[in-house]
């Protein structure tokens, strides 16, 4: 196997390429594609004693085998020893299989027991003949893609080791003080764990071996966001200086409120930053309803004002289009000619956008991610605003940012960007995934901003919710009912937007029930949604398109269906609507039992706490970094190794050594980003 290739000589271009789908392009790459569990083939289990939830490796007699055609075609088969019996089951299979388990051989069965209708059962065993010796170590399993088999990747990765470099990045020193241990024993420890090793700390990466890898892991990411940074300060940006504040200054005489202590401060840090030769890359973050939107606009004019064209990019049309009125309320009257752009446009409205933008006429581009399609040419972009930046792939922010560059001689400028997110970032996030960004918090909500309550109901209770829907509507308040599902999932037997208004319709007499959802043409859910804001409709049936930007004071209920379907950070959201008028607002997460043990998870965090903080910890307890980091979309998962829920004390080590490294030890600096973040830096300018 050569430093250039992954896979050994004749090997076919099918090998190669699945190789490469899992990210495989050199030996180096394979050394660090770590098993994602072990199977004991060292001894064999008696059947008697094989517990249901159990990986185990048995040996037994086939007693019979049969192709059963109900409920589906399946081959079925028992086996037996002196202790028991075991059920195996196929639900596709081929002949071969079948004369595998041909009644009377002695076999020996590996895979993970499970509780079935007749007793213990195996479903899609490994079966291979008894007899053999034992393996004299824990199997490595692998992530592997279609067509290529664990025991063709084990082969390659043994290759990998023998000609990889395997040399430590770091010296014994930093070891000895960390308590880590070399590189080169972690890793074949790994690959190969010794024969005393203990299965549970491998599977739950406590083994010192893992725990070498996961910092290593961390430190490359730490000095790849330090780098990162220090390149977007030796990139140059246009500098935003107004030449005067009388813009500025009639955009607050239009504003129908005063700025709060928190939106000020954070106003200033924008506006010092605008300032400045580098690019800005500054995440704002404010709890739902704290004033993010008027804050952009603020940073909008500043930039506007010094010249510069403005782009505000939201993930979903809806919530492009709340900005848009808002940014057209405030700034059409200032002479800002605003354009919007989405892929609902008709061709000539488009191209009339189109070329608005690359003349400069249009100063303000507000739109979804048709801001970033190949025809989209700015004149003079210099500040970039994305909401909700997280739910855009970091492929789609890093194309946003290409837009606005533009050659200046030898350095190319890079326009000013600001994040925004109402999903507040959990402070081991923070230290691991945002540590190029500079943070602003908008950490107290507008006067007269009230606490959500918050009730869990029962599906059951639906009637008598209905009624307390009517008494409320009777009093001159709005409500929303939002749904999950715009179509009928057999699968989750959920009911569907359509079908809730229907019923709605019916059992609210005498009420005006609107229905807004995805699939509606642009037209008419701004029509929808301009009959709610003024009243004309009481009750708003929608699916999640309501979940961000959507601002009717009047609406004082919010009822989610089937609340234990949506994520937690989607719930706040959702809740996040009411409360925004003088009168208390109730959410009711109405909720069908069972209840899996993560959505009552979920649904107790909503009930016990409103804080935008806490909510977002529990959720990165339950999902994971991914979603707040918008790398699901893009492929690239960033953290392999290292968990931010068990691994904060490495996350802070990695931090200080990355420090330390790249003031006085640039050499060791390249040396261990050349093995750990091979092709990924880029993804760090997003």
């Amino acid at each position: 196997m050569g430093q250039g290739s992954t896979s050994k000589p004749g090997s076919s271009s099918a090998t190669e390429r699945r190789l490469q789908r899992l990210g495989l392009h050199s030996p180096q790459d394979c050394v660090v594609h770590l098993p994602i569990r072990y199977e004991d083939e060292t001894r064999l289990t008696p059947i008697g004693s094989a517990l249901p939830g159990h990986s185990v490796q048995i040996e037994g007699v086939v007693l019979h085998n049969e192709v059963q055609l109900r409920p589906r075609r399946q081959l079925v088969a028992m086996v037996g020893d002196d202790t028991g019996r075991l059920s195996l089951r196929w639900l596709h299979f081929y002949p071969n299989q079948q004369k595998q388990v041909a009644k009377g051989r002695l076999v020996r069965i590996r895979g993970e027991v499970r509780a079935g209708f007749s007793g213990p059962e195996i479903v899609h065993p490994k079966v291979t003949a008894a007899g053999g010796p034992l393996a004299g170590a824990l199997t490595p399993v692998y992530p592997t893609t279609d067509g290529l088999t664990q025991p063709a990747l084990r082969k390659i990765i043994d290759r990998a080791l023998e000609v990889a470099d395997l040399s430590d990045t770091l010296p014994d020193t930093i070891r000895e003080r960390l308590d880590l241990v070399p590189f080169s024993r972690a890793i074949r420890a790994l690959h190969h764990p010794p024969p005393d090793v203990s299965a549970n700390d491998l599977l739950e990466r406590e083994h010192p071996a893992w725990r070498r890898i996961k910092f290593d892991e961390l430190l490359a990411q730490q000095l790849s966001l330090a780098r990162a940074r220090a390149q977007r300060l030796a990139q140059k940006a246009p500098v935003l200086k107004p030449s005067d504040d009388a813009l500025r200054a009639a955009l607050f005489d239009r504003l129908p409120f005063g700025l709060t202590q928190a939106q000020q401060r954070v106003v200033n840090e924008i506006e010092q930053d605008l300032q400045r030769d580098f690019p800005m890359h500054r995440l704002l973050q404010g709890d739902v309803g704290s004033g993010k939107t008027v804050v952009a606009a603020i940073a909008a004019v500043h930039a506007i004002a010094s010249g510069a064209q403005v782009a505000i990019m939201a993930p979903t049309e809806i919530l492009a289009e709340q900005h848009l009125q808002k940014m057209v309320d405030w700034l059409e009257p200032l002479g800002i000619k605003t354009v919007w752009l989405t892929g609902s446009l008709t061709l000539k409205r488009r191209r009339e956008a189109l070329e608005a933008i690359a003349s400069g006429q249009a100063q303000l581009v507000v739109g979804t991610q048709a801001l970033i399609q190949e025809k989209v040419e700015f004149a003079n972009l210099g500040l970039i605003i994305l909401d909700e930046q997280h739910r855009f792939g970091v492929g789609q922010r890093l194309e946003l940012s290409r837009k606005g560059e533009e050659a200046m001689g030898a350095m190319t400028v890079i326009p000013h960007q600001l994040n925004m997110s109402a999903t507040p970032i959990p402070r081991t996030l923070a230290m691991t995934f945002f540590a190029d960004l500079d943070v602003s918090v908008i950490d107290e909500l507008p006067p007269g901003r009230q606490a959500v309550l918050t009730k869990l109901l029962a599906d059951t209770r639906r009637t008598e919710l209905m009624a307390h829907i009517a008494t409320e509507v009777a009093k001159g308040r709005q409500v929303y009912w939002v749904c999950p599902l715009v179509e009928e999932s057999e699968a989750l037997q959920l009911q569907t937007a359509v079908d809730t208004h229907q019923q709605l319709a019916q059992t609210l007499e005498g009420m005006a029930v609107g229905l807004v959802h995805g699939r509606m043409k642009t037209a008419e859910k701004a029509q929808v949604m301009a009959d709610f804001r003024e009243g004309r409709v009481q009750v708003l049936v929608a699916t999640t398109v309501i979940e961000v930007g959507v601002d009717v004071p009047n609406a004082s209920l919010m009822v989610i269906e089937h609340a234990e379907r949506f994520g937690l950070a989607q719930l706040h959201q959702l809740r996040g609507r009411v409360g925004r008028g003088v009168t208390q607002s109730v959410c009711v997460l109405l909720y069908q039992n069972p209840l899996s043990a993560v959505a009552r998870q979920r649904l107790r965090a909503m009930y016990e706490t409103s804080d935008g903080f806490e909510i977002a910890r529990r959720d990165l307890e339950l999902r994971g970094p991914g979603e707040f980091l918008g790398v699901r979309q893009s492929g690239v998962q960033i953290l392999r190794f290292a968990s931010l829920e068990s691994d904060g004390e490495l996350v802070e080590q990695a931090q200080a050594l990355a420090a330390d490294l790249l003031q006085h030890a640039p050499d060791i600096v390249d040396r261990h980003l050349a093995r750990w973040m091979r092709g990924k830096q880029d993804f760090l300018r997003t």
